[in-house]
């Protein structure tokens, strides 16, 4: 059977935000039960453009795969393609951008709705970018949200992206320039920023917060302070393994004893009940994602099964 591809529009009109988190959920628990495992991360670069490429097999689900993105000045360009794990051959390509989104706010909706309080119902979110969207549309999915605060520099794109993102789910959003107040007296506070320096002090926050923060997937750039890494009473990486790699949110910390590897764990593990995700009412859990091959790999299939079904696709001449 000829291989299919789907384009941003194909990929946006086959999923939306509530399957994309139960799929997410899935994929972490056949990870920790042995049937899925996950590459991490790997950069080559070249004048003027970074290779990104991230890989997985989904044993449960019948697909290997990979994705593989290009950075430059001026764009990006995201792919992701299946492999039948029993012929070799390749099964879907899909254009990958949205998916990207879609499956890191869906990452985030999994650990939220394991971490953070049940009756949790305010975020404070940092950035208006389309990784923002999925974030806060994600944390709406899993937990009865009704008031936002948002903070970027821009003082138009806070008040546009309250203004869109009301509109969409139903809540208030209020945008704010003062980022202590955002991170201040709320249940969640999502962190979705391309920053190199911290956010907000650490103080700001309240008993019983959780971060769920997505935005550094590099060693020189984090969105938190010390003392945020501080008063985390639980730590939550989506890989630990690539996290060494790539979470710069930890570098300070690490280098000052305040927290080390062995005390964090993994979202596959609080999936799956081997550990738990908040151990009191007052405790500050903290969500860390640089976003997973598996992730995509996971998607995307549930992805070419509903194209199946619906026949949705563009034959490839392979």
């Amino acid at each position: 059977m000829p291989a299919l591809f789907f384009t941003e529009q194909d990929v946006a009109s086959l999923i939306d935000m509530s399957t994309a988190v139960d799929v997410v959920q899935e994929a972490f628990q056949q990870w920790a039960d042995g049937k899925a495992m996950n590459v991490a991360r790997r950069r080559a670069k070249a004048p003027g453009i970074m290779l990104h490429s991230l890989c997985a097999g989904a044993e449960y689900l019948g697909y290997v795969g990979w994705k593989n993105y290009t950075t430059t000045k001026d764009s990006a360009r995201f792919h992701v393609a299946l492999y039948d794990n029993k012929t070799g051959e390749i099964a879907a390509f899909l254009e990958a951008d949205y998916l990207g989104q879609l499956r890191t706010g869906a990452a985030s909706g999994v650990a939220t709705a394991a971490m953070a309080r049940p009756e949790s119902r305010t975020v404070g979110l940092f950035g208006t970018g389309k990784q923002a969207k999925t974030q806060l549309e994600a944390v709406c999915n899993v937990r009865k949200i009704d008031y936002a605060e948002v903070y970027s520099r821009d003082e138009n794109r806070r008040e546009q992206f309250a203004e869109e993102m009301s509109n969409k789910l139903d809540i208030e959003i209020e945008p704010s320039p003062y980022p202590s107040d955002v991170a201040a007296e709320k249940d969640i506070v999502i962190t979705a920023t391309t920053s190199r320096e911290a956010l907000f002090p650490g103080d700001a926050l309240s008993e019983g917060t959780h971060l769920n923060l997505i935005g550094s997937n590099h060693l020189r750039k984090t969105e938190v302070d010390l003392k945020t890494i501080r008063q985390a009473d639980v730590i939550v990486c989506d890989s630990i393994e690539q996290c060494r790699l790539e979470a710069g949110d930890f570098v300070e910390a690490l280098e000052a004893g305040v927290t080390e590897w062995s005390l964090m764990h993994e979202l596959k593990d609080v999936v799956a009940g081997k550990v738990t995700g908040r151990k009191t009412e007052e405790s500050i859990t903290l969500f860390k994602s640089v976003g997973l091959g598996l992730e995509d790999v996971a998607l995307a299939a549930e992805i070419f099964k509903r194209a199946k079904e619906q026949g949705v696709g563009e034959e490839l001449p392979f």
